[in-house]
């Protein structure tokens, strides 16, 4: 269990982000259009995973616009973005946005991403949703950068993940 803050107050996740070196955990998760994606598919890629609570969150907004603008671009990267909003949610906000250079995935039917990945909020008001977090996996499948953001109000540290990228 990690503990992180949201706005100055503590709350846990139900464990730990996967570390450098590890083997990533498979997932499949939900796409905008209703169709799956499993992290098994994107073999042979890096893979940028911006895990975070809700695109209805300006933090989180953010941070979805600007993986689109840093990394999404680059030659052999699959950018996803992924929380429990509902598909439908994620399309409307791309949409919306002009966001067409990541893909979005819901964990609104696979409750096992959260606890794989250590992700889930298991106390507080956010309780159930994911923590937000980064993790870069290379293209063996292996993790090669993992952040666990301490304050939930705060953005992801883009740098670090920008450059093993």
């Amino acid at each position: 269990m990690a503990k992180i803050t949201l706005k100055g107050n503590p709350i846990n996740t139900s464990g730990d982000l996967p570390v450098k070196g590890q083997q990533a955990h498979n997932f499949t998760l939900v796409k905008s259009d209703l169709g799956t994606l499993s992290l098994s598919e994107l073999k042979g890629k890096k893979v940028l995973l911006n895990i975070f609570p809700s695109l209805d969150t300006s933090v989180c907004a953010t941070s979805v616009r600007k993986f689109n603008q840093y990394a999404a671009g680059l030659p052999n990267v699959a950018v996803l973005a992924i929380s429990k909003d509902l598909p439908f949610a994620h399309g409307r906000f791309c949409t919306t946005e002009g966001i067409s250079n990541l893909t979005t995935l819901s964990g609104f039917r696979d409750a096992e991403f959260g606890r794989s990945y250590g992700v889930d909020i298991i106390d507080g008001p956010m309780a159930g949703l994911y923590a937000r977090s980064v993790v870069v996996i290379d293209e063996k499948g292996k993790v090669i950068y993992s952040q666990l953001v301490p304050e939930t109000g705060k953005e992801p540290d883009y740098e670090p993940a920008l450059a093993v990228l």
